[in-house]
């Protein structure tokens, strides 16, 4: 079977969670992005090496026939994934039929993925563009909210975790030469389950609203409002937008100015900011003939929280990698896992007491050109049915306090659970 990619541009406005609705696949950011609907290819990300994983699926995306019209990043055929937060779990990913894409000047375009020529672009009628966000059911009026890990139990964890931590004096970089394990990402999971189906459609519009510069993201149940970029590409430039560090905000303007002041202060949060940005600086530097980071972090704020974040950017070599090499090569970053990473990962795994299944993956879209975007897999949840799994992790180092881990997470948990839970 051959498939062949059509794109076309698209005359009128666009809504790109209305095109995915409940069931298809979206990755947006300000309103601009692509959303996709149906299946014309299941691209598989074997289990194992997560470099000739993102070689092979990055070949068989290329190897779709093109027809483009347009010529911007993510015309042509484009796969979205959101894969799992253990490097070498494998994966996959989805080519829809019909893609549909918004830049940020305003370029729209769809594309359609056929072996065949049925459905050219321009020949769909536009209404057929709106999917199913329209029509729901009966919303929930019954919900139960769970800890899998009661919260005294998950502190008792935070506390074990800081005994084997390896305490780093003030003044002293995390990041020794010795790789000694400085710090781990424990994450809890709470389960929300319903007296009906959750609507899809209808909290990732309610995400929107309270997180609008976030990554706005719904591939095959994992939905979520991610603030921090892992990794983009767009012809020879690559991006990354790390975030480690965070404060909650206080509700007025005063407060948050007070709270940002105090995180960019914490020796302890910069430093652990500072691992993650040596880390991604150090994995992109090997493909780049430039790159650079922000001389300090910045605060970004989000609706309940507010992080630090460093923007790292650059120009890549030729033959410029696909974003997917890209990914395979970052994922997971120590803001997600702990430094060094592969201790943190097999501490994770063998204590945390849950699978995070693509919690704390990454989620995001390639096209055939190599080029795309991903994004870290936090302030998420997986969505089935009447069932809904949230989560929420920290940084964990020597000195940290369990209590105060514990309200951290509730705070970041907010993100999902008011967008969710609906009385």
């Amino acid at each position: 079977m051959t498939l062949r990619a059509r794109t076309r541009h698209l005359d009128r406005e666009v809504d790109l969670l209305a095109v995915a609705g409940p069931d298809g696949v979206l990755f947006e950011r300000g309103r601009s992005g692509l959303a996709g609907r149906g299946e014309a290819l299941r691209i598989p990300w074997p289990a194992g090496d997560p470099g000739a994983a993102a070689l092979a699926a990055a070949a068989e995306l290329a190897a779709i026939e093109v027809d483009d019209a347009v010529g911007r990043p993510g015309c042509g055929a484009v796969a979205f994934g959101a894969l799992p937060f253990v490097p070498g779990a494998g994966g996959e990913l989805v080519v829809p039929e019909l893609i549909v894409g918004r830049s940020e000047d305003g370029t729209r375009w769809i594309t359609t993925v056929t072996d065949d020529d049925r459905h050219p672009p321009g020949d769909i009628d536009p209404e057929a563009l709106v999917g199913d966000a329209a029509r729901r059911g009966p919303e929930p009026c019954r919900y139960t909210v769970q800890s899998i890990l009661p919260p005294e139990e998950w502190r008792d964890l935070v506390a074990r975790a800081t005994k084997v931590l390896v305490h780093v004096p003030p003044g002293m970089p995390m990041r020794t030469e010795t790789d000694e394990f400085v710090k781990v990402v424990l994450a809890r999971e709470v389960r929300v389950t319903t007296d009906a189906p959750i609507d899809r459609a209808a909290v990732l519009g309610r995400l929107r609203a309270m997180y609008p510069g976030c990554h706005l993201v719904s591939v095959g149940g994992l939905i979520g409002a991610s603030p921090e970029l892992l990794v983009a590409r767009a012809g020879d430039m690559v991006r990354s937008h790390p975030m480690a560090g965070t404060a909650p905000r206080g509700g007025d303007p005063t407060t948050d100015q007070r709270l940002a002041a105090s995180l960019l202060a914490s020796t302890k949060d910069r430093e652990e900011h500072q691992i993650t940005i040596d880390m991604v600086h150090d994995t992109l530097l090997d493909w780049c003939s430039y790159l650079d980071y922000e001389a300090e972090p910045s605060v970004v704020a989000v609706a309940n929280v507010q992080h630090l974040a460093t923007l790292v950017e650059g120009r890549l070599s030729r033959p410029a990698p696909s974003v997917l090499e890209l990914v395979a090569a970052l994922h997971p970053t120590p803001a997600v896992a702990g430094w060094p990473r592969a201790e943190a990962i097999r501490w994770i795994v063998e204590h945390e007491g849950f699978e995070r299944g693509r919690y704390a993956g990454t989620v995001g879209w390639t096209d055939g050109q190599g080029n795309g975007t991903w994004a870290v897999a936090v302030r998420c949840a997986e969505i089935d049915g009447t069932s809904a799994r949230v989560f929420a992790g920290n940084g964990i180092v020597a000195d940290s306090d369990p209590e105060a881990e514990l309200a951290e997470t509730r705070a970041k948990l907010q993100a999902l659970l008011s967008a969710i839970v609906r009385p």
